[in-house]
């Protein structure tokens, strides 16, 4: 018998609002002392009242609406009741029968089939995060750090649409980056800003019957959670040809340093947090159109607003990417992969038209930029790419905290375009221009660092070479063709690195027939 696996995620994203979700407490807690950043409602006494953070409603409005959500007019709070230790109120905050977002959507791209699959997302709703658990190794006690608690946590439901692991860390890796091109979360997985449980069960191929459900939870890295659900069909399917299926819902936790799920507990119904209407929080009032009329006592959204600020969201970057700037689909992705190297990068193609009209201009062709658009884009994608982007991990910097503007890292490409500098020079400037903000004109000026093409210049230096290195000569004489790359190295030590690469070589060879 095969089986086929059914994959539902419930992913929690943490959301970087100044404040927690129902009180004033920073939401920076994170990096504070343990138990710090608390205060009277967010630890539940007795007599204190909640008020919604209106930003955080918005901003899970916004991801609802990214994600092809339909949102009604109207949505509340309720409590869900339970008792856990990092649960100080012994219920919690959340929402219940009137979501923010329902029936909405996520495509994903899959490699492996080269097909487009849809999502589908059941609900999207806006809740408090508990607190968090600390389990000293060694100790018979755990710890609570209440610093976590309260702070705006938004969960997206998906529908049992995901039949893979791949397609699982897929739709978590786009999920992530909208979440960031929104700007409502950090949504690192490592600092549990984005965390999810997986749902998986199997049913035979060809069964529409859904069977219990085992509940996977404590992972956080997209191959974790590859590695947790494909160890889960393994030991699922064992259970299955033993003819001993699944028959409770359950919750089990992921043992990365032994590669395996252990049973934790028995998983709970919606009847058994006895859900019911927060009474101490208005309820939220979408205004769908200008003339939707709103209580004063009411959380008011403005849904036209919300979409009016929606950025542009990755998919149809890397597609517009594709179309205006002539570059590939692997290069785009790279690029659109963070929003702010995205514009990083689209700002310095605005600029390189600028620099290549300049130089068209002193050269007497005003074509210049059209002759050589498709040439020029590639050389400066393969610059960010290759080199920009690199540079920032060695560095740990984000393309935020560099001084070099997208006006000087054209200006950078266009000189290499223009031979006035070559690639190994253009790695030393690069360094100078992010760490500085160097102009590339003066770093040239002042590091005596522009290209050497002058012929007869070079010719005198090639003349040493072949004079100091007669192995290599010999060698290339002898038809072996590597040894011409080891005249072209000692050339350009000759010079610093100063020298035209292309120009050597054919001056090598003219000079060894």
């Amino acid at each position: 018998m095969e089986f086929e696996p059914v994959i539902g995620l419930e992913i929690h994203v943490q959301l970087k609002t100044k404040t927690k979700m129902f009180c004033a407490c920073d939401n920076g807690g994170e990096n504070l002392p343990a138990n710090s950043c608390v205060c009277q409602v967010c630890l539940g006494h007795p007599g204190t009242l909640p008020v919604a953070n209106k930003q955080a409603v918005s901003w899970t409005a916004k991801t609802a609406l990214a994600l092809n959500c339909i949102i009604d007019e109207y949505s509340k709070f309720d409590r869900k009741h339970y008792y856990y230790p990092d649960l100080p109120k012994a219920y919690q905050i959340s929402q219940f029968d009137k979501p923010i977002g329902k029936a909405g959507y996520l495509e994903i791209y899959i490699p492996e089939t080269k097909q487009i699959k849809k999502i589908r997302i059941n609900r999207i709703h806006l809740e408090e995060d508990a607190a968090k658990l600390l389990h000293p190794t060694g100790k018979k006690y755990s710890l609570v750090d209440y610093n976590r608690g309260g702070t705006p946590l938004m969960e997206i439901v998906t529908e049992p649409d995901i039949k893979t692991p791949q397609e699982a860390k897929i739709f978590l890796q786009q999920l992530r980056q909208i979440m960031r091109y929104l700007d409502v979360s950090e949504a690192d997985m490592e600092k549990g800003h984005l965390r999810c449980d997986a749902n998986i069960s199997l049913r035979p191929v060809g069964d529409t019957k859904l069977y219990p459900k085992t509940e996977i939870k404590n992972m956080n890295s997209f191959k974790m959670i590859e590695r947790a659900l494909e160890y889960e069909i393994k030991r699922q399917t064992k259970a299955w040809m033993e003819g001993n299926p699944p028959q409770t819902l359950t919750t089990r936790g992921w043992n990365d340093a032994k590669g395996m799920t252990e049973e934790q507990r028995s998983k709970e119904e919606a009847h058994d947090y006895r859900y019911f209407p927060e009474p101490d929080i208005p309820p939220i009032h979408f205004l769908i159109s200008a003339d939707t009329k709103c209580n004063p006592k009411e959380i008011a959204i403005d849904i036209q607003c919300l979409k009016a600020e929606l950025p542009e969201l990755p998919e149809a970057k890397i597609k517009r990417f594709i179309a205006e700037y002539d570059l590939s689909p692997d290069d785009v992705k790279i690029l659109a992969e963070e929003k702010e190297i995205a514009n990083f990068a689209e700002a310095s193609f605005s600029e390189l038209r600028n620099w290549m009209e300049e130089i068209g201009h002193a050269k007497n062709n005003d074509n210049l930029w059209e002759e050589n658009r498709p040439k020029i884009l590639k050389l400066a994608g393969n610059l960010l790419i290759n080199n920009l982007m690199p540079l920032l991990v060695k560095l740990n910097l984000s393309i935020k905290q560099i001084k070099m503007t997208p006006e000087n890292f054209a200006e950078l490409v266009t000189l290499i375009f223009d031979k006035k500098i070559n690639n190994a020079t253009a790695n030393q400037m690069l360094i100078k221009m992010v760490e500085t903000g160097a102009e590339p004109d003066e770093l040239i000026k002042t590091g005596d660092l522009s290209q050497i093409s002058d012929t007869k210049e070079l010719e005198k230096i090639i003349k040493e070479v072949i004079k100091e290195n007669s192995k290599p000569v010999e060698d290339y004489k002898a038809g072996k063709e590597r040894a011409m790359q080891a005249l072209v190295g000692k050339t350009m030590a000759k010079t610093k690195g100063k020298a035209n690469a292309e120009i050597v070589q054919e001056l090598l060879k003219k000079a060894l027939k």
